[in-house]
């Protein structure tokens, strides 16, 4: 049986909210899936508003727009509240709780609250929130298969930073214990 993904992951720039999304377009690529990758941010870039979508399927992707998505990564609380209502029944949404004090009562979806970035400072992975929710999002939907998320990973880490690697597998493996 077939799944298909659509992700939206919101939060400000600065936040990793790009580079989440596209890990995860990445990893859809490896397991031989349709994939899209749309970001959109403000014109400020780091501190406006931002966001992605990405588009995981079997078959042909007819938009790359994610309007109702099946998945949700909230990392502020703007983007919360501007996407909570567009889950589709179901879905699945993920949300920094250290960032985000508001609860959703929403009973048609999954909501899954991680204190990403409590979590990242606690365990020396400042910036790294974003890939915890990242983690918790796999474990949660299985979007991808971890061999994939983890060649996202080597792919999307350039050569320059290949110090950054490990950080990022043991924020998506907290993410995933969370």
């Amino acid at each position: 049986m077939s799944k298909d993904f659509n992700i939206l992951f919101a939060g400000f720039g600065g936040q990793g909210v790009l580079f989440s999304g596209k890990l995860a377009a990445y990893a859809g690529l490896y397991d031989d899936k349709h994939i899209t990758w749309l970001p959109s941010y403000g014109p400020e870039m780091r501190g406006g508003t931002a966001n992605c979508s990405v588009c995981i399927s079997d078959t042909p992707i007819g938009s790359p727009c994610v309007v109702s998505p099946n998945a949700f990564v909230a990392l502020n609380l703007p983007s919360f509240e501007r996407f909570k209502d567009r889950v589709v029944p179901g879905g699945t949404m993920i949300v920094d709780s250290s960032m985000i004090p508001a609860k959703c009562d929403r009973t048609d979806i999954n909501i899954v609250y991680v204190e990403a970035s409590k979590l990242a400072t606690e365990n020396d992975l400042e910036g790294l929130s974003n890939i915890i929710l990242l983690g918790k999002l796999f474990k949660e939907t299985g979007f991808c298969t971890a061999e994939s998320l983890d060649k996202a990973l080597l792919k999307c880490i350039p050569p320059k930073r290949k110090h950054l690697l490990e950080p990022n597998r043991k924020a998506l493996k907290i993410g995933c214990e969370a």
